[in-house]
């Protein structure tokens, strides 16, 4: 586990390790270049490099250790429902949120499909946190797997923005988060789309999170919008 940076958590765990590109938003991935640093720096996680899919069985004993709440994103440096990590260990994973009530995880994924395809054989405690990344309207169909599914909390993690999303039907979401792309070359991201969609979730009730405007100096460039910080997090029944 380590603390993050991530404006909308707190600490990541990785029991998978390894993705592969699979949609526009995939294009500058951090975690590739990270596992990258990682494994040349000799970390055992990361010595198979980031296309090759693993999973971690002692990492799943860590939530139980930690004594205070945490907020916590599940695979930072992977995809948990990716098609090569098995069903059986993804239970695995969600018994450990399940028994760690304490914590709130916050799982993301690009492959919703799945997520509805193993929703019935999961266990989904309130403290599960359920999201899929949209990066464009070519993968808005995401939105409709993850309203399938049995989280009680769904989100979607619009980040990065790749283009205009004028008709989200946030019914079933709880959540939204919008970030542009950082980085060395950084793909732009309009204000009136940032804008569109903030008016999309007031419309519909859905808590807005504005994550950063990105480019080659997210610091700089900050997170305000309308000279306003939108840090609106889900509110929980």
């Amino acid at each position: 586990m380590a603390q993050s940076s991530i404006e909308w958590t707190e600490m990541t765990w990785n029991p998978t390790t390894g993705c592969d590109k699979l949609s526009a938003g995939c294009k500058f991935c951090y975690a590739e270049v990270m596992s990258r640093r990682l494994q040349a720096m000799g970390s055992p996680k990361y010595q198979d490099g980031f296309k090759v899919v693993k999973t971690h069985d002692s990492e799943l004993s860590l939530p139980y250790t930690w004594k205070k709440p945490r907020t916590v994103f599940v695979n930072s440096m992977s995809d948990l429902f990716h098609k090569n990590v098995p069903l059986a260990f993804i239970q695995k994973v969600f018994n450990t949120m399940n028994e760690c009530f304490q914590h709130t995880f916050q799982v993301l994924t690009k492959r919703g499909d799945l997520v509805e395809q193993y929703s019935d054989q999961l266990i989904w405690t309130p403290n599960i946190w359920m999201g899929v990344s949209v990066e464009d309207e070519r993968v808005i169909n995401r939105i409709d797997h993850l309203r399938k599914s049995g989280a009680q909390t769904k989100f979607l993690s619009i980040e990065p923005l790749l283009g205009p999303l004028p008709s989200l039907n946030l019914a079933g979401i709880d959540w939204v988060i919008v970030g542009g792309e950082s980085g060395r070359n950084p793909r732009p991201m309009k204000e009136e789309w940032v804008q569109d969609i903030r008016i999309q979730c007031e419309e519909q009730g859905v808590a807005f999170f504005f994550k950063q405007w990105g480019g080659k100096n997210k610091k700089l460039a900050g997170r305000e919008l309308n000279g306003t910080t939108y840090d609106a997090m889900p509110v929980l029944s």
